[in-house]
């Protein structure tokens, strides 16, 4: 089962752009109570919470979240809080105009080679205490660059000032800024807006 959702999950991360069709839509029941965030890069623009047990349609999928709609509302939720299954689509109409990507309306490929999901590829690379910490999106002072970028992603902005054998980095964030010196982070705060 756990292949299986690996698969249908990276057939969603690796699609081209598509108009929706009929194909069978995937869908999700959740595992635990999560939020429905409207923006996925600002975890303060929580639409409501979606209570355990419910089940959502998966629009598409990246490392961390789903991309899903539930009682019409469009958002993201933590990939973690989901079973993945597949279903013949019909919870909903799609607005005509939408484009969708291939990754949402192509059947899914039960064939692909086993892949690793990502707390066993973060596992793999730093251990399990450490990996449930990134998996969980947390960072801390000390942590390398890889790390930060393994937890929340890659920065939207990076100034870069090089002194000698010294490298200072500021990583903007949408909602924060972290200083990070020598690929080892030193601190953080929020962006002012």
């Amino acid at each position: 089962m756990q292949n299986v959702n690996i698969d249908i999950l990276e057939n969603l991360e690796n699609q081209q752009t598509t108009t929706r069709t009929n194909h069978p839509a995937i869908t999700a029941t959740l595992k635990s109570a999560t939020r429905l965030f409207a923006d996925k890069d600002d975890l303060t623009s929580v639409i409501f919470i979606i209570p355990s047990g419910s089940e959502v349609e998966v629009l598409g999928a990246d490392s961390t979240y789903l991309r899903v709609v539930y009682e019409e509302a469009e958002g993201f939720i933590l990939k973690r809080h989901a079973a993945i299954k597949q279903t013949p689509f019909s919870s909903r109409t799609p607005p005509q105009s939408h484009e969708y990507t291939a990754a949402e309306s192509s059947p899914i490929i039960q064939s692909q080679p086993y892949k690793q999901g990502r707390f066993a590829y973060l596992e793999n690379k730093y251990g399990t205490s450490i990996a449930s910490k990134l998996i969980a999106g947390k960072i801390w002072k000390g942590i390398s660059a890889d790390m930060v970028r393994d937890s929340w992603g890659s920065p939207l902005k990076i100034n870069r000032v090089i002194s000698g054998n010294l490298v200072r980095e500021e990583w903007t964030y949408k909602n924060s800024w972290l200083y990070i010196e020598n690929d080892i982070l030193m601190t953080w705060g929020p962006v002012e807006k």
